[in-house]
Parts: structure tokens; sequence; C-alpha cells
């Protein structure tokens, strides 16, 4: 992430990067040695840190807004909402650390809901990258965009895919399956891979689908699947409420009726851990994932 806002800086003198005293762990840092004039910590002040990038868009400038999951999409919900979203603003919220694998700072700082807080506001994108190829591409696809974007990075080290292509609001299909979709977002779609090789070996052909942008969803993939395989399945480091999962079901409900599974945290808060044990302790571990489907089905 902080690489990439580095080539992003040294293209677009516009582009500023605000962060509540955590360069170091979101890696924002990295810019602020390469562009100190245009850097800015506010310090334990997510409001503010909104509020301010809200008034360095008004000036034309391209503000990315950076803090943990928890307290961006958490604690500073009401200024995203009203101030940046309501007022269309072109503030590029990019939280770090989201999800189960936070680890060992326990259920406190483990966000578990913060896509769900963010698809529910108008007007607000939301991406969910799935590794460090597909960042880069992200942050330059929402540096072009004009108007309010979310987009969530985990922290742990993760698998890393062959490069694709990424276009905002279009799904990449990673592998063609026939019997069941597996769709899934952010360190889940490497997950989902190895989870449909493991049901390659019992017959079941897993099509895998890397839903990197939760809003606007690609409908024309999720329906296409949805009349190929009558069989999806969501994957997500998230609850299932309000997610990827209600997200495609949406998709299913009005347009292309096919059953569903949803693979995800399931009306739980996280828990200290490895990010492995953590995975493993609430069923994402692709062993698991082809277990679940295969009863499923």
């Amino acid at each position: 992430y902080g690489e990439s806002l580095v080539k992003l800086g040294k293209k677009n003198p516009d582009v500023v990067v605000l962060d509540a005293d955590l360069a170091h762990a979101t890696f924002t840092g990295i810019f602020q040695q390469a562009f100190p004039e245009r850097h800015f910590n506010v310090g334990i002040a997510e409001a503010n840190l909104v509020d301010m990038s809200v008034g360095f868009s008004l000036k034309g400038f391209i503000p990315f807004c950076s803090t943990f999951a928890l307290f961006g999409a958490g604690r500073a919900y009401e200024q995203i909402r009203n101030t940046v979203a309501y007022g269309k603003a072109n503030v590029k919220i990019c939280c770090t650390h989201g999800g189960l694998t936070v680890g060992p700072d326990g259920g406190s700082h483990e966000s578990v809901e913060d896509y769900a807080l963010m698809r529910v506001i108008p007007g607000m994108t939301v991406i969910v990258p799935s590794d460090a190829n597909e960042v880069p591409k992200a942050i330059e696809a929402v540096a072009r965009l004009n108007g309010p974007v979310y987009m969530r990075i985990g922290r742990s080290p993760s698998a890393v895919l062959p490069e694709q292509d990424f276009v905002i609001g279009k799904a990449n299909v990673l592998r063609d399956g026939t019997d069941v979709a597996l769709v899934a977002c952010g360190i889940m779609v490497p997950e989902a891979l190895d989870a449909a090789e493991l049901l390659e070996e019992k017959g079941i052909s897993a099509a895998v689908i890397n839903m990197h942008t939760l809003k606007p969803l690609d409908e024309e993939c999720v329906m296409a699947y949805a009349q190929k395989c009558g069989k999806l399945v969501t994957i997500e480091e998230h609850s299932v409420i309000g997610g990827l999962g209600d997200a495609v079901g949406d998709v299913i409900l009005r347009r292309a009726p096919a059953r569903l599974l949803k693979i995800g945290i399931q009306d739980e808060f996280g828990q200290s851990g490895s990010p492995d044990e953590l995975l493993r302790a609430y069923g994402l571990k692709a062993g698991q994932i082809a277990q679940a489907i295969s009863d499923w089905r």
C-alpha cells in the first residue's frame, strides 16, 4: 500500500495522504519519507482525519485517508456518512488491518463488519483487493475515480496470485467450472482457489471468481454463473451479515434464482490468535471450505 502510494504520488502531485498516528503500521510512512510535505499525521483523531480529507478534496487534492479498518469504518462512521458521502467528496478511505487476520490484537481490533457498514452508504464504492499485485492497480483505479471510495486491506502476509486486470465493478474469473461457483474477495481468493482444487479431486467442478469490487457489484458475472452452475458460494473474511454474501444474494433474489451458501464469520466477534489459527477457528481454510461445500451440495 505504501509503495503504491509513492508510485502514484510521483505521477500525480495532487495526491496527499493523511494518517491517524499509525503510519508505521499502515505503511503510509513510506509516502511520508518520499513526500513529507504531502503527508499529514492528525494524531489519534479519526473524525478529524476524515473531515480534513474532505477539506483537501474541496481544494482539488486527492486525499488518501488511512487508519485501521475498525477505527476508520467504525469510529469515524458519522463523518464518512455525512461529510464524505453526503457531500460526494473525492476522498479515498483506505483502511488496513481489516478482518480476523489482525490476529494477536484480538476481537477489539478485528473489524469483521467494516465493508458492510460502507456498502450501505449511498454512493460509496467498496473495494477489497485480493493480494499484493492487486493493491497497486486498485490504488491507481480509485485515484482516477471521482467520488468516495472505501478500500479494505489486510495486515498479515498472504498468497500472491498471478497478475490480473483490475477494473472497478468488473469481477475476474480465475477458474471456470460447471457445478458450483466460488465467489470470494480479499485474502479468501487464494483459499477459494485451493478449495476448488480439493473439490476437483472429489469430482466437483468449481469456478472461482475474484469479486474485488463489492459495490458496484458485477451483477452480470453473478447472473452468468448462477445460470451456469445453479449454485453459488460466497467466501469472505467478514461477517456473513451485510457483506459479500448478502450482496450476491441480493442479485440472486432479484435477477437469477440459484442456491447460495455464505461462508464467513457467523455473527461472531473475532478473538486473539495467529492469522492461521483464526482462519481455521472460523472455518475459512481451504480444506474446511471444500468440506462445507461438499456437504452442502
